[in-house]
């Protein structure tokens, strides 16, 4: 094994023990080439920040499941190139070119996105239904956390949760607004996203309200 491949089982077999270092090590050795990514095929940085957030979540996700013997950077780019996909099969896009290089340059793997098939009318009844229980689920996960921090006093991630998913600034914006860095920005972000995926867990849902909660 690469001399890269052992730091990353071993950052790996770190984030399994629950340490929290760990995680921001994840983050500042993948987050950038990761949003590279994305950004190069959306050209939105906000959403593309969403998308490697919610990258890093499903691996959070799925790290029980995780082949120890699989390139920790291929495992991640597989759970963006996904994740990507299923964005733009909400949106109801279809790319033009298929995803067929990472953010890696000397990784030759390919991303493929297939377009999502034309629905039915039976299909959009049953996706307005499943919308509002997903709203409803959502609201209740979001309370539970912001009733929390006030308890807590953490005010300021409060804000910072504010300014990225109500006003809908970028990380980068959002650093200068508090006078903090960008990566606790994303460390707030990451943490808000993967205690919102365990809240809405934890409500007992059909698995056909929250498929990817099934496993990513």
């Amino acid at each position: 094994m690469s001399g890269s491949g052992n730091a990353d089982q071993l950052l790996v077999e770190r984030i399994s023990q629950g340490e929290s270092q760990a995680w921001e090590d994840l983050i500042a050795r993948y987050e950038g080439r990761l949003l590279a990514f994305v950004e190069s095929r959306l050209r939105n940085r906000s959403t593309s920040e969403d998308i490697v957030q919610e990258t890093f979540v499903g691996f959070l996700n799925s790290l029980p499941n995780y082949d120890r013997r699989r390139p920790l950077e291929s495992y991640l780019f597989s759970i963006c190139a996904y994740k990507l996909t299923d964005f733009l099969r909400r949106e109801g896009r279809r790319p033009a070119i298929s995803l067929t290089q990472n953010a890696s340059n000397n990784s030759s793997s390919p991303w493929q996105i297939v377009s999502a098939r034309a629905r039915g009318a039976s299909s959009i009844a049953r996706s307005g239904e499943r919308k509002k229980l997903e709203e409803h689920a959502i609201v209740e996960a979001l309370k539970n956390q912001i009733d929390k921090w006030q308890e807590r006093g953490d005010w300021m991630k409060l804000k910072c949760i504010e300014l990225l998913f109500v006003v809908g600034l970028g990380n980068k914006e959002v650093a200068l607004r508090l006078d903090i860095t960008e990566q606790q920005v994303a460390n707030f972000k990451f943490d808000f996203l993967a205690r919102t995926k365990s809240l809405i867990g934890r409500q007992n849902l059909d698995t056909e309200v929250f498929p990817e909660l099934a496993g990513d």
